[in-house]
């Protein structure tokens, strides 16, 4: 079946990895905002701060 012309892409949800959680708590702990965070993990914002909120990391980067 041939997809068709302007097809939604499917996003392809992936496993966080040890090295993904490691990350994601360290840029949290040096208050990176987390568009800048989501950016690096090649992740949607919303899953990075789902993924924070899941291990009890802050990522509040008002000062």
């Amino acid at each position: 079946m041939a997809a068709k012309a302007g097809a939604k892409k499917v996003a392809k949800r992936r496993e966080w990895t040890k090295e993904d959680v490691r990350t994601l708590k360290t840029m949290a702990k040096q208050r990176v905002p987390a568009a800048k965070v989501a950016k690096s993990l090649k992740r949607t914002e919303g899953a990075t701060r789902q993924k924070a909120f899941q291990l009890g990391v802050s990522m509040d980067s008002r000062r």
